[in-house]
């Protein structure tokens, strides 16, 4: 992580390299493990914009012993459900969430891709009966999953998570 750190008297700035500190949460998510550089495309999956007044705290390219480096998001006072679970799973399918209460890990999730994804995404077709106003949910069967390709059920279109968020 690189901070900055002020010259004396001249106002300019120099980066120094530091130990990354990011305080912990009481209460909340953390989501971690997501791959290097997708952190800002799980926080619009999940419709995080930070206009809710939850602190959201983003850290990318983080060092890991695991992988070649993470990105890390922790939300204050949400908690992730299994079907925006279900939607990290396209962008990071190694990501992990953590529910966190007093400061505590009290339920610890590996994200998976599900066979189909059920009212999670709509889609993207405009043509698509899923987006006619008739009472439909979207429902999406998973056909591939490295890379991920999944198959609208009413319209049979193929998509690509990036046509999904």
């Amino acid at each position: 992580m690189l901070l900055f750190n002020r010259y004396a008297g001249n106002g300019r700035s120099k980066m120094s390299e530091e130990h990354l500190a990011v305080r912990r949460i009481k209460e909340g998510t953390v989501i971690d493990h997501i791959d290097p550089g997708e952190a800002l495309r799980v926080l619009s999956a999940l419709g995080v914009t930070g206009h809710n007044g939850n602190l959201v705290t983003i850290a990318m390219n983080v060092s890991s012993s695991k992988l070649k480096g993470k990105d890390v998001i922790k939300v204050e006072n949400r908690f992730l459900e299994a079907n925006e679970t279900n939607k990290i799973a396209l962008i990071a399918s190694h990501a992990t969430v953590n529910i966190i209460r007093n400061f505590k890990v009290v339920e610890k999730r590996k994200v998976h891709l599900p066979d189909a994804l059920e009212d999670v995404f709509s889609c993207p077709n405009p043509t698509c009966i899923s987006n006619s106003g008739e009472p439909l949910k979207p429902f999406l069967r998973v056909i591939a999953r490295n890379p991920p390709k999944l198959q609208c059920k009413y319209c049979m279109k193929i998509l690509k998570p990036e046509e999904l968020l």
